[in-house]
């Protein structure tokens, strides 16, 4: 019997061709995924590096200038305790108290207060005006402590309608010989100052510089996120929290004022209880990145279906050769006439049962089946009728054929023959013998007197047996001889000749 046809592509190579293009696919992604991750590493790391170089080019410019008011402040301090100076003309005594302060940018008032926070001198005038600050933070903050240093007051605005911009003071205490408390010196710079400095940074659309002191509180920002920002007290917020934890370096988070996400990079001015912060936007921070991103995660996205899409018409073409190569293969192992399998087929599997005998120790049984008066019986209803003859009796063998092992096949002619793996002789002569009976019953051919019989020769190898291949072929051809020449229609066992 025929081996049952399998036109499919081996599932082993299917299975190899999708896993290595599967493979192929994960890499690419795998691949891109790592150089997408590392290009973000490298995109925050350089937003890092840019912010710092502006926190450090803030911490620079507010010191220096933060260090031309404190000497107008000392220089204001100094000269108010010399004793020569009260013989001096009051333009004297005005020169020499501010004569340091003119070189302090965006420069406000700078005054001397008594003890009681009344204005006892001011750079703006020779005579000034009479006012009191004693509520002010700065003068409660020299007051209360003779080590505050160099005091930065929250920011504020002076009662006149001629000016209504926010300022901040910087003020010293003025101690006499034995400490007590004289006054304080102090000098107000107008916020505008910051406003200059940020204004000149690039931080994206959507950053802001900030400046606020160690206790919260807003002095600048540019831009301003809100209009009531500055002098705002911040102090509550998880992020200053954690910029006062750390000290000085970045993180990301969300702001709480916008909602946004932003990179925080922030440091101390000096020793000064002052910190900035640059806040730049994660949205236009990583908006290059993301549009690389975009293009590189399309482009791959189409490299791999189109990856995918080609291993499956590869696949689909493989399948239709491997079909047709089936195809070409079982036409030609397999009579055209008979649709058995031929002389080639038989010869192969023969050799390959007869090996597997002799490791097995197996019977091992061949049939050798003539059709009987074939030559007449084709002379008298001509080569048409021979061939259905022919395929009539091959069908009548291949449907007593039921195990996988066995093989029927067309050997030439009018001759076939039977391979019956695992079978000693009274199994051979049982199948042998439905051969037979089965085709003596077949209908009688239209014209015909006597139907057709076959005459069949059986010989067996089983491990008792010394018999050679070539043996075995040839008892089965001279038993089948024999029973074609006692009588025909009947079946020859080679080991009774």
């Amino acid at each position: 019997m025929s081996q049952p046809r399998n036109r499919k592509l081996p599932v082993h190579s299917e299975l190899l061709l999708m896993v290595g293009s599967s493979l192929t696919v994960i890499l690419i992604v795998v691949i891109v995924t790592v150089l997408l991750s590392r290009e973000h590493a490298s995109t925050l790391q350089a937003a890092k590096r840019m912010a710092t170089n502006i926190t450090q080019l803030i911490n620079a410019d507010v010191l220096r200038n933060v260090e031309l008011y404190d000497l107008a402040l000392q220089g204001l301090i100094a000269a108010t305790s010399r004793k020569d100076l009260t013989q001096a003309p009051a333009a004297i005594q005005h020169l020499v108290q501010f004569d340091q302060s003119n070189a302090a940018p965006f420069k406000g008032e700078v005054l001397l207060l008594d003890a009681n926070g009344a204005v006892i001198a001011d750079s703006s005038t020779l005579r000034p005006t009479r006012r009191n600050f004693a509520e002010r933070d700065y003068f409660q903050a020299q007051k209360e402590d003779p080590q505050a240093g160099l005091f930065i007051s929250r920011p504020f605005k002076i009662r006149c309608d001629c000016d209504q911009v926010w300022r901040i003071a910087f003020s010293r205490r003025v101690s006499g010989p034995n400490g007590e408390f004289l006054g304080v010196a102090v000098a107000t710079m107008r916020l505008a100052y910051f406003d200059q400095l940020f204004n000149r940074l690039t931080i994206g659309n959507s950053g802001s510089v900030n400046l606020l002191n160690t206790q919260g509180i807003l002095l600048a920002q540019q831009p301003l996120l809100e209009s009531d920002m500055i002098d705002k007290d911040l102090s509550d917020r998880p992020n200053f929290k954690r910029i006062m934890r750390e000290g000085e370096g970045s993180f990301q988070a969300i702001s709480t004022l916008s909602g946004a996400k932003r990179l925080y990079t922030f440091t101390k001015v000096g020793e000064l209880p002052l910190i900035v912060v640059v806040a730049l936007s994660s949205e236009d921070v990583f908006a290059p990145w993301k549009r690389a991103a975009l293009l590189t995660s399309g482009a791959t996205g189409v490299l791999c279906i189109g990856l995918l899409w080609l291993t499956w018409m590869l696949r689909r073409e493989l399948r239709r050769r491997y079909r047709a190569e089936q195809v070409l293969s079982e036409l030609a192992a397999t009579d055209a006439l008979t649709g058995l399998p031929n002389r080639r087929i038989l010869d192969q599997r023969l050799q390959l049962e007869w090996d597997r005998a002799q490791r097995s120790t197996e019977p091992l049984t061949l049939l050798m089946i003539d059709v009987d008066h074939f030559k007449a019986f084709n002379d008298r209803h001509g080569h048409h009728g021979g061939d259905e003859a022919l395929r009539t009796v091959a069908q009548v063998i291949g449907s007593n054929i039921r195990r996988p092992a066995d093989l029927a096949a067309r050997y030439g002619g009018e001759e076939f023959a039977v391979v019956l793996p695992h079978t000693d002789v009274k199994g051979a002569w049982v199948i042998a013998e439905h051969i037979r009976s089965s085709v003596e019953r077949l209908p009688l051919v239209a014209g015909a007197e006597q139907p057709i019989t076959v005459s069949i020769g059986m010989s067996t190898w089983d491990k008792g047996s010394r018999l050679s291949l070539e043996a075995l072929l040839l008892g089965a051809d001279q038993a089948l001889y024999e029973a074609k020449h006692t009588g025909r229609n009947r079946i020859v066992d080679a080991g009774l000749l």
